[in-house]
């Protein structure tokens, strides 16, 4: 099922609609959808489509003739060409020769790379000498994206300047991936999300009307489960050491947040501990936060936290417990194990995520009291009532000097007034911003009393959004 991506489709199909050569680099972790994009795109257009293998330079190479051969209709008997200069200036000869617009994807192109180095200064010779003078749509596309950012987008890169367009594909947003569960009630989407995160390939394997626990038990703690494993196959794919990473990760998502802790807990050294970090971050797999109004490069309160919803459930409720799991348990104990005393915190923790993600989205289409330009949480000491306390979600024009306080609530009752004036009380810790004309948000579980509602129905200042309401 392919599902959201209409950006990206319709960027694919304006280049497509272009007179001139066009070069996509489109790359994201694997099993984030590229292919399903590639082929959703693809689906009506005549496509040379070659998919590189971690082999040989010689057998990608004479798979790769097999493709354009048999693409531009040469006998079965023509021989595979003798390297990679003869077989791309065969496909830009032939485009040019026949003036017939099709699409050229070139994928994991990082496999052919690395067993072939010489593979992007290639590309680039076959670009500027041939392909530049057809109207061929050729997209590369790969999953490892620290080559795809340095040797095929970054300045050094023999390929730099070429690319008409980028596409880095992430996970959905919590909305999106609701897509893959049209027949489910708003409140276990949330809990889906808090599980699964926005990874098309991960969503696919649930089947929707077995339940939210059935899923999660069969797909993460069977000992057949096809996910159960799944972060570690990710870690030894993009990295050297994956054991190191997986550390790390543990340690982050057993509550470790600063550097020193981290690398305390996960066995490595201090000076090192940098490097995992900032890998991890590019992959998106972790996040360092700051309080709102901190400046990310100086601040000293930044906290890491673990980004993707279907890692940080993994480590927390999974990984930890992989030990007792290998031995095979009864499906009550998996249970225990899933959805133990602190899972309702957890998915209050990721119902903060989803909150953020709908004023990003509300912002994005002008809903909000006004436009946004940052987003944030804060954390702090409220020097009047003498207390470290927070703000879960905010966004803020900070040219103008407008902001929304937003508190997040994934219970089935609390005492709504009192949250209110705290969240009221609040809005002066945030320095720089007018406390009297802030807006407020209260985000609930379930829809807040009548009598709340009433008492705010004629303050435009206040909104009341409820889990329904999120995904309305």
């Amino acid at each position: 099922m392919f599902v959201a991506r209409e950006h990206e489709l319709c960027t694919l199909e304006q280049l497509y609609a272009s007179d001139t050569f066009e070069l996509v680099v489109l790359y994201g972790r694997r099993r984030v959808g590229k292919t399903a994009l590639i082929d959703e795109f693809t689906k009506d257009k005549r496509t040379l489509y070659f998919t590189a293998m971690q082999q040989s330079a010689k057998l990608n190479l004479q798979d790769f003739s097999r493709a354009a051969l048999t693409f531009f209709g040469m006998p079965d008997t023509t021989p595979s060409f003798t390297d990679w200069p003869s077989a791309l200036s065969f496909v830009a000869q032939r485009a040019r020769e026949t003036a017939e617009r099709f699409v050229f994807v070139f994928d994991e192109f990082p496999y052919a790379a690395a067993s072939e180095p010489a593979l992007p200064s290639i590309m680039q010779i076959a670009i500027d000498h041939g392909l530049l003078d057809t109207n061929v749509t050729m997209i590369l596309s790969g999953s490892n994206e620290g080559f795809m950012e340095s040797d095929v987008l970054g300045r050094k890169s023999p390929l730099y300047g070429r690319r008409t367009a980028q596409i880095r594909l992430l996970p959905f947003d919590y909305a999106d991936a609701a897509k893959f569960l049209p027949d489910t009630l708003p409140q276990d989407r949330v809990r889906y999300y808090a599980a699964f995160g926005g990874t098309p390939y991960y969503l696919a394997r649930i089947r929707e009307s077995e339940g939210f626990e059935s899923n999660v038990i069969r797909l993460m703690f069977d000992t057949l489960g096809p996910l159960r494993e799944e972060p570690m196959m990710l870690l030894r794919q993009e990295l050297r050491e994956p054991a190191a990473y997986y550390s790390v990760l543990q340690a982050i998502a057993s509550g470790n947040a600063t550097p020193k802790l981290i690398a305390e807990h996960a066995g490595v050294e201090s000076d090192a501990i940098g490097n995992y970090l900032k890998t991890l971050s590019s992959l998106r797999l972790i996040e360092r936060k700051v309080p709102f109004g901190d400046n990310p490069d100086k601040s000293r309160k930044g906290m890491y936290g673990i980004a993707d919803p279907f890692f940080a459930y993994w480590f927390r409720f999974v990984g930890r417990n992989m030990g007792i799991l290998e031995t095979g348990v009864s499906e009550r104990v998996a249970h225990r194990l899933a959805f133990g005393p602190s899972f309702d915190t957890y998915v209050g923790q990721q119902f903060e995520t989803i909150c953020q993600q709908w004023l990003v989205r509300r912002n994005a289409d002008g809903d909000l009291p006004f436009i946004a330009t940052q987003f944030g949480k804060w954390w702090g000491n409220d020097p009047i009532a003498r207390e470290q306390t927070d703000i879960d979600v905010i966004a803020a024009d900070p040219q103008d000097k407008r902001i929304l306080l937003g508190e997040c609530k994934w219970r089935n009752s609390f005492n709504e007034t009192e949250t209110l004036e705290r969240l009221h009380r609040r809005a002066a810790l945030i320095h720089g911003y007018p406390a009297d004309s802030a807006h407020f948000v209260l985000f609930t579980k379930n829809p807040v009393g009548e009598s709340t509602q009433n008492r705010y129905q004629h303050n435009d200042a206040m909104a009341f959004i409820s889990t329904d309401d999120l995904y309305s």
